[in-house]
């Protein structure tokens, strides 16, 4: 920092100290602790007595300033030294085994890491051996010093990092000197929705202006009222157009893809409701202020004008003026119903049910304009055709749903019996109505199965609202339906066979998709091995220990539902890109989870394998119906319990690759846990290095089970990106699905590596 800088980051240091310490201008433990907010009071009382220099159990002023500049200003060596005396727990001058185990379950809790104790035992002993470079049995400064050396991201920045009260303020940053929306990046990636947004802005204006030019002779707020009007025309039909999801899902098998952002026909049709609500409150506006100076030469009072027929306005029986204040009514409710904070909320049926009223809002507008009907005519009757044949697909099927599993995290699996004439694209969603939980709503969820799968039909559904909650609940009960009849030992049985595609599952497939069920175990986090001939991947656990943990989590039933669909996403263009990105952020996997079945799918098709050994290998996989090169997926979740229900299928796809690839692995994961603390915090170093050093040992992850090692915090998208451009694989096209903020920072980072983006509405 500079000089000035300095100066005020140690005055924003000392009012923070103040209002913390009080009038005794001493900090305490308990104060200390507070003001720390780490989850684990080891390393507060570590610090605390550390910051504690003459040992008179409270830091004043002057110690704490002298602690920070010591972690702020100091050399590498001075922060080390200061992380060693954090470890060494009795102050010997060396590490022990048990000093080195307490200070790694207390990283685990700080990071919100679940793990068994024998596996914070396989840790500890993997950092100690590594660590211990003469096996003494103790670690010195030094040997610390040097093991820390073979970790150079951690030395980048190494800082407690626990509280903000203890960092320093950061620099302002500098003011973009270009704005994001003027750079040639953005236009470059945004050019078909700009396009649109400009000549839909032409075309408002051009019928605005026409409706205007018709009613000249009027009065002001009269040709204000019309040109709102004939606006209104086209958009209440317009933002049907853009939900008319059967065609809009035809056309992106065609040409219009590429000239049209049908991809975002959702934010558009949310652009259209917007110009149609301040459509509204314009035209009714200006009719009041008409109808005011109307009343003033005619026998009829404003009231009257706007709340009765007597003035006689309108084409049908004089209803203009009270259809029109239904019509804001109902409009400025299915605004207000539509917004993010109602949706987001835990209360979509709100959302849901206000939006039907749709059908009013054209039967009104029916009878409150005398020439709607001429716009609405024929997209109403494609409308209303979609409509029918949504119906009819639906109630055909004859759909059951034949299995249900209760995932961590609240997550409902369905399972349900995939009619002959379905067929799907990876990524495409539904409509899905179950009368046993609501017998009217129908709500749109992603497929999660690949289209490969010719039996069966998979959604992943996560408790999030009322519906969803009600759907969790209804299976979790004891009560709700299970096999009927069948014994404790039969319903075991039927319990460690699961069903794959209609065919009972072998014993490997049983043992990788029973894992994500587990509970407990002698090591949490692990996950069992599908080949028992492969010494690296040890042996399958007994199938009967697993079955028995799952018992209350999975229902076999029989219940009637009905699916509208299916539609399609940005994400059915995948297979024609050459190096795809796949992002998801917790529940937002989901539409990968289809799309990364249906890639190794194909994938193994083009597999070969030496008549003469084991080896085996992938032949070019980039052909007319995939020119896939490489995909990067990449998960992104809050807690370790959230990876546990989908690293089954996971884990299966690490198997298909198993052996490397001539040109490098074609498919490539990347997870990341949000909670954990990442390797430059002085409260997680040693947890970071000792996982490091047990997956290279185990060529397994503690966490997940995954081959591939989970990293600690969020994403550094910068150099993510900047990898992926440096393969040259082809060109980038990144597909994300989470929430709409991280959406912003992704599609601002593809903009600056010129990067496609397509976001899945979440």
């Amino acid at each position: 920092m500079s000089a000035d800088e300095d100066a005020r980051w140690l005055e924003w240091v000392t009012e923070q100290f103040e209002s913390i310490a009080g009038e005794d201008k001493e900090i305490d433990l308990e104060e200390f602790k507070t003001a720390l907010k780490v989850k684990e009071s080891f390393f507060a009382e570590r610090f605390f007595a550390l910051f504690d220099s003459d040992g008179s159990s409270s830091i004043s002023l002057d110690e704490l300033l002298e602690a920070l500049d010591l972690l702020i200003h100091g050399s590498e060596t001075d922060k080390l030294r200061f992380l060693f005396r954090v470890y060494d727990v009795d102050g010997s001058g060396s590490i022990d085994p048990g000093e080195l185990r307490t200070v790694l379950k207390s990283c685990l809790r700080e990071s919100a890491i679940s793990l068994s104790e024998e596996k914070l035992d396989d840790l500890t002993l993997a950092l100690f051996e590594s660590a211990d470079k003469d096996a003494s049995g103790a670690i010195t400064f030094e040997e610390l010093k040097a093991e820390l050396e073979g970790f150079p991201e951690v030395m980048e920045n190494l800082t407690i990092s626990a509280a903000n009260w203890l960092k320093p303020p950061e620099a302002e940053q500098k003011k973009r000197r270009t704005p994001r929306y003027l750079t040639r990046a953005y236009w470059q990636n945004n050019s078909r929705k700009l396009l649109f947004l400009c000549g839909y802005a032409c075309l408002s204006l051009a019928l605005f202006a026409g409706a205007v030019l018709q009613h000249r002779h009027a009065s002001a707020c009269y040709m204000l009222a019309k040109g709102c009007g004939q606006c209104l025309n086209f958009n209440c039909t317009f933002v049907m157009v853009l939900m008319l999801r059967r065609c809009l899902t035809w056309l992106r098998a065609t040409w219009v893809v590429r000239v049209l952002p049908l991809d975002q026909n959702i934010l558009l049709h949310q652009i259209v409701g917007y110009a149609i609500l301040g459509y509204t409150l314009v035209h009714t506006t200006a009719h009041v202020f008409n109808f005011a100076r109307l009343s003033e030469r005619s026998g009829f009072s404003l009231w009257e004008y706007l709340l009765t027929t007597r003035p006689g306005i309108g084409w049908v029986k004089g209803t203009a003026s009270l259809t029109g204040v239904v019509l804001q009514v109902v409009i400025c409710l299915m605004g207000i119903c539509s917004s993010t904070f109602v949706r987001r909320s835990g209360h979509f049926e709100v959302f849901y049910w206000s939006h039907l009223s749709y059908v009013w809002v054209w039967s009104l507008l029916m009878v409150h304009c005398a020439n709607f009907w001429k716009w609405f005519v024929v997209p109403g009757l494609v409308f209303l055709l979609e409509k029918i044949i949504g119906i009819a697909v639906s109630r055909m099927g004859g759909l059951y749903i034949v299995e249900v599993n209760l995932l961590p995290s609240k997550v409902t699996h369905l399972v349900i019996k995939r009619p002959q004439f379905f067929h799907f694209k990876p990524g495409d969603y539904v409509y899905v109505n179950i009368p046993v939980i609501a017998k009217y709503e129908w709500h749109p969820f992603t497929i999660s199965s690949a289209p490969e799968q010719s039996d069966s039909l998979w959604l992943h559904i996560r408790s999030m609202g009322q519906w969803t909650n009600r759907l969790y609940e209804y299976f979790r009960q004891p009560q709700s339906p299970a096999v009927p009849g069948l014994s404790a030992e039969a319903t075991e049985e039927s319990l460690g066979s699961p069903r794959r595609n209609g065919a009972v599952a072998s014993n490997e497939d049983r043992a990788v998709e029973l894992t994500m069920y587990r509970h407990g175990g002698s090591r949490a986090g692990a996950v069992p091995r599908s080949r028992p001939d492969d010494p690296e991947r040890g042996e399958a656990p007994p199938l009967r220990e697993v079955s028995a943990k799952l018992g209350e989590n999975r229902r076999i039933c029989d219940i009637k539902c009905y699916v509208d669909g299916p539609y399609g996403t940005p994400t059915r263009q995948i297979f024609a890109s050459e190096h795809a990105v796949l992002i998801g952020a917790g529940i937002g996997i989901t539409p990968f989870a289809s799309i990364l079945q249906s890639i190794m799918y194909r994938y193994r098709r083009r597999k070969q394998n030496c008549p003469n050994c084991k080896y085996s290998w992938c032949e070019n996989i980039k052909d007319s119906e995939m020119k896939l090169r490489k995909v990067d997926f990449i998960w992104i979740n809050r807690d370790q319990k959230s990876f546990e229900w989908f690293v089954s299928l996971l884990t299966k796809l690490e198997m298909d690759q198993a052996d490397e690839e001539p040109e490098g692995r074609f498919l490539e994961m990347h997870m990341y846990m949000t909670s954990a603390l990442c390797k430059n915090d002085m409260k997680a170093i040693g947890l970071q290095m000792a996982l490091d050093l047990l997956a290279k040992k185990e060529k397994r992850d503690s966490i997940t089970g995954l081959r591939t090692r989970t990293q600690p915090g969020r994403p550094e998208w910068a150099k993510v990106f900047r990898k992926i451009s440096e393969e040259n694989k082809g060109k980038v096209h990144v597909f994300y699905c989470g929430s709409p903020a991280l959406a912003k920072v992704i599609k601002a980072q593809c903009e600056h590596f010129g990067f496609n983006f397509y976001k899945e509405n979440f």
